[in-house]
């Protein structure tokens, strides 16, 4: 049996605060080609809280960009109930879904399901998450993450979080939302930019970049107490942080010698050491997935390039070469890949580079991409853009496919960071 706790206690404490909240709204701009066709019947039991988690699994699905809804022409029956795969086939359904609301032996809300496969008319697994009348739409993402599980044999990410920045009345905001953009609650406000948000491995805290003494600090934000540490503000300019990924240590760039360099730091903020020694800027630190290396941009060749370095220091070696302008490197969670931002013709556009060929895809037909942050199961790349004049989030699948905008309705959008995966 799974349990959303600490998924409710991480809402109380953010909205316990009775901070301004900003929702996202998602629009899907482009689908895979060949999408799945699923059914999700309603789930009999507690009508309003039924409606809620069969919405959000359904909503799940389609924006996903890989599945089809097939009609399930109002029908509601429960994971027991004996199944006319026949039926579903003839609907056109590959798999469909059945389950139940009901409540459990404390008094919460439980959603029990059963996936199957239309197509050979078997069973293809179930589970049952309690939770509470506030969180119903957290039990709907576990479902959805189920299923898409089951039938693409990648993790799903719908369970996940996502971070960015609102400027909106003179104000900026740190805001955590579902990956869908729902629920969104703030967790900082500041007169002065926030920028560079980056989620703790756990999910449990944010290191940041803030302006609020006038000049840029980094700090690590826990978001279930809201305690806050100050982990870099030397001379000069403290900013980039990027989590090793066991959450030890942080990359940062600060430029207390001079320039812009390189340094890693412990968590807490002690143990700094010096990573690169160049004449040039070196900024935009991320570590590899093994965390043995860190991609970073530079233009100690004379032009904005990204290159990679042992996590200890060392000698830096280039990885880019084609063009004259490649920053923001993001290497995905599975270490097949490596996300950047790429000047075209005038365009900044999001570009992927295949780590093991080498080669390179333009996955955007946007002016001004910044911001590239991976799904944590490396199939979705949240990028900020601007449309119209206005700052907005989209996001793209690795292989340009499946596109999606989300925007706020008052407000720039920027800096966005997804989570990891739900713990």
């Amino acid at each position: 049996m799974s349990r959303l706790s600490r998924r409710a206690f991480l809402a109380v404490a953010l909205f316990s605060a009775g901070l301004a909240q900003a929702q996202l709204s998602i629009e899907i701009t482009g689908a895979g080609a060949n999408r799945i066709p699923v059914a999700i019947v309603d789930f009999p039991g507690d009508p309003a809280a039924s409606r809620v988690i069969t919405a959000t699994v359904r909503s799940d699905l389609e924006r996903s960009g890989l599945f089809k809804l097939v009609d399930h022409g109002g029908l509601a029956f429960d994971e027991n109930a004996p199944i006319n795969h026949a039926d579903w086939k003839a609907r056109g359904a590959d798999a469909m879904a059945a389950g139940s609301i009901g409540r459990s032996a404390d008094g919460r809300m439980e959603a029990r399901f059963r996936l199957y496969d239309s197509q050979k008319g078997v069973s293809l697994g179930g589970a049952a998450y309690v939770t509470s009348n506030t969180q119903l739409r957290a039990a709907g993402h576990r479902i959805a993450d189920y299923i898409y599980e089951k039938l693409t044999g990648e993790k799903g990410v719908f369970s996940t979080r996502i971070a960015y920045v609102v400027k909106s009345r003179g104000q900026f905001l740190l805001q955590i939302a579902d990956s869908d953009g729902q629920n969104a609650a703030t967790a900082l406000t500041s007169a002065e930019p926030i920028i560079s948000p980056a989620w703790s491995p756990d999910g449990s805290k944010l290191a940041y970049v803030s302006f609020e003494k006038k000049k840029p600090v980094i700090y690590v934000h826990s978001l279930a107490s809201g305690q806050r540490i100050i982990v870099a503000n030397f001379k000069g300019s403290n900013s980039a942080p990027a989590w090793s990924p066991d959450g030890r240590k942080l990359a940062i760039v600060l430029s207390k010698d001079g320039n812009s360099q390189l340094y890693t730091v412990n968590a807490d903020g002690s143990g700094l050491q010096r990573i690169t020694q160049s004449s040039g800027i070196d900024t935009e630190p991320r570590y590899a997935a093994d965390g043995g290396s860190i991609y970073f941009t530079s233009d100690r060749g004379g032009s904005p390039q990204i290159y990679q370095v042992g996590a200890g220091g060392g000698e830096a070696r280039r990885v880019t070469f084609e063009g004259s302008y490649n920053v923001s490197p993001r290497p995905s969670p599975d270490g097949k890949s490596l996300a950047f931002i790429t000047r075209r013709e005038g365009r900044f556009q999001l570009a992927v580079m295949d780590l093991a060929s080498r080669q390179v895809q333009v996955l955007s037909d946007s002016n001004k991409d910044e911001s590239p942050s991976f799904a944590p199961n490396s199939r979705m790349i949240l990028i900020a853009t601007e449309i119209g004049g206005r700052g907005v989030l989209s996001a793209v699948s690795s292989d340009g496919r499946i596109k999606q905008r989300l925007t706020v309705a008052a407000g720039d959008v920027r800096e966005p960071a997804w989570g990891p995966y739900y713990q």
